[in-house]
C-alpha cells in the first residue's frame, strides 16, 4: 500500500517525546570498593529512577570518573563507551599475578636492581600507536557466551583473540623503585593492567598495576565530577540540578 493512498491522507507522526531534566548524564568520582554495577544499583534506588546506567567499567579497585546514565541518557551508552580516555596510576614492578594487578595472586617475583625509569619510558614509548592487546582472563570478555573472569575463577586459562587498541600516549612519570607512576591516555577497549604487564615483559622482570584513576573520559573530566557518597547525601532535586543534558554529549 502506497502513503499516498487515501488511508494514509490525514497521517500525522507523533510529537516528540520532551526530553526530561532526569535524562541525561551525571558525573560521579567513585571511590574504591564498590563496582560500578554497585554505583548505578544504589543512584537508582537512592533516587527512584526507573533506567540507569553507566558509560564504562572501572573495576572495583579502581577511583575516578564514572559516566552514570540516566533516562533516556540510557540511549547515550555506546556514544560515551567510544570516547577516548585518561588514567594515571602506580605499577609495581618485579611482580606478576594471575590478573595482571594487585587483586589476584602472586604468580612470580623478579629482581628488578637493573630497572631504570629511562628504560620504564624507552619501552612504554614502543607501545605507543596501534598495538594488538590480549584481554586479560581476570575481564568480562566474552568467549563463546562466558565471560572469561568466570572460566578464571574454575582455573582455566583459554586462547584469548588478540584486540587491536590504540594508545596515544604511555608516560613513565616517576619511578621508585618498585613502584612507577603512569600517565596513560587510550582508545577504548584498553585493559591498563594489561599495559603495566606488558610493560613488565618487555622490560624482563614483570609487573603489575597498583593502583589506577580515570581522570577523563571523552570531553568530561574528573574535577567536574562529585564524590559517589556526596551524591548519594544530595536530595532529588540537587542531583538532578547537576545532570548534563543530552544536547550537549557531543
Amino acid at each position: 500500500m502506497q502513503f499516498g493512498s487515501p488511508r494514509f491522507k490525514n497521517f500525522q507522526p507523533p510529537p516528540p517525546r520532551e526530553v526530561s531534566p532526569e535524562d541525561g548524564l551525571l558525573l560521579i568520582d567513585k571511590p574504591a570498593g564498590p563496582s560500578s554495577h554497585d554505583v548505578v544499583g544504589a543512584i537508582r534506588k537512592r533516587f527512584g529512577f526507573q533506567k540507569v546506567g553507566h558509560g564504562g567499567t572501572l573495576d572495583p579497585g579502581a577511583t575516578g570518573l564514572l559516566l552514570i546514565l540516566i533516562g533516556r541518557g540510557t540511549s547515550l551508552s555506546n556514544q560515551v563507551m567510544g570516547c577516548d580516555k585518561r588514567y594515571e596510576g602506580e605499577m609495581l614492578v618485579g611482580t606478576e599475578t594471575n590478573t595482571q594487578d594487585l587483586e589476584g595472586e602472586i604468580v612470580a617475583e623478579l629482581p628488578y636492581d637493573l630497572v631504570t625509569i629511562d628504560r620504564l619510558r624507552e619501552e612504554a614509548a614502543k607501545m605507543e600507536g596501534d598495538i594488538f592487546q590480549t584481554p586479560p582472563m581476570a575481564s568480562a570478555v566474552k568467549v563463546g557466551g562466558v565471560p572469561l573472569y568466570k572460566l578464571a575463577r574454575k582455573g582455566k586459562e583459554i586462547e584469548r583473540e588478540p584486540r587491536l587498541v590504540h594508545i596515544y600516549r604511555y608516560a613513565i612519570t616517576e619511578y621508585e623503585a618498585p613502584v612507577a607512576k603512569f600517565d596513560i591516555i587510550c582508545g577504548k577497549g584498553t585493559y591498563i593492567r594489561t599495559l603495566c604487564h606488558d610493560l613488565g615483559q618487555a622490560i624482563g622482570c614483570g609487573a603489575c598495576m597498583k593502583s589506577l584513576r580515570r581522570t577523563k573520559c571523552g570531553q568530561w573530566t574528573i574535577d567536574a565530577a562529585i564524590g559517589f557518597d556526596a551524591a548519594l547525601a544530595l536530595t532529588k532535586s540537587e542531583l538532578i540540578g547537576r545532570i548534563i543534558p543530552m544536547h550537549r554529549v557531543k
